[in-house]
């Protein structure tokens, strides 16, 4: 079980934050290593989910690095209260980009063809339901983006990597392990692939 170094009291991290503020890298990197347990804590809640903890530890320390970054300590508000907002709202997105990924994607993979040999997908099985139009065209240019995102952004590994993981072009999704198992290399090494292709794909979409 990790071991987080324990908060700052009210006094060092005002401490901390004035110097920071005056450019001390190293005071910013005080903030965030005692914070940690408050990535931990956070990530607790969403345990169960589909997401590897590890996965939801790292995701909540960028939360945490944007809540130091952006905390107005003027505002008399402790850092802890800001930090854990920051931290659900990073966790929240990682959820929503994997739900996304796991229902769009899917949502226009080709499954067939017609009697008259046009190509069907399985939007054509469900349009006879009632469909939000501007939600569709969404989801559409959403995983129009992310297939571009896939082949521009990301080199041959983390494409083979996330193609794999979230069930891309028509692949079954698989776990960190099965992949490792597959590419012959570690779990560790296969979520680092992920954390980063992941990273640089949160960035196309922002």
């Amino acid at each position: 079980m990790k071991t987080f170094p324990k908060p700052l009291s009210p006094e060092d991290e005002k401490h901390y934050l004035q110097k920071y503020k005056e450019g001390d890298v190293e005071a910013r990197n005080i903030l965030i290593e005692h914070n940690l347990r408050l990535v931990a804590h956070v990530a607790r809640k969403y345990q169960g989910t589909e997401i590897d903890q590890d996965d939801l530890i790292s995701t909540g320390i960028i939360g945490l690095i944007k809540a130091v970054s952006t905390f107005d300590f003027e505002k008399n508000n402790r850092l802890a209260t800001y930090a854990a907002r920051c931290i659900e709202n990073e966790l929240l997105m990682l959820l929503r980009v994997k739900k996304k990924l796991s229902r769009e994607v899917s949502l226009y993979e080709k499954i067939g063809v017609d009697q008259e040999g046009r190509e069907l997908n399985l939007m054509d099985i469900l349009e006879s339901e009632p469909v939000d139009v501007l939600e569709q065209l969404e989801i559409r240019k959403n995983a129009e983006k992310l297939y571009d995102g896939v082949k521009k952004v990301l080199n041959a590994r983390e494409q083979q990597v996330i193609i794999c993981r979230y069930g891309l072009c028509g692949k079954l999704e698989m776990t960190q392990r099965e992949i490792a198992e597959r590419l012959g290399i570690s779990r560790s090494y296969v979520s680092r692939i992920e954390k980063s292709a992941l990273r640089k794909l949160r960035e196309c979409f922002e």
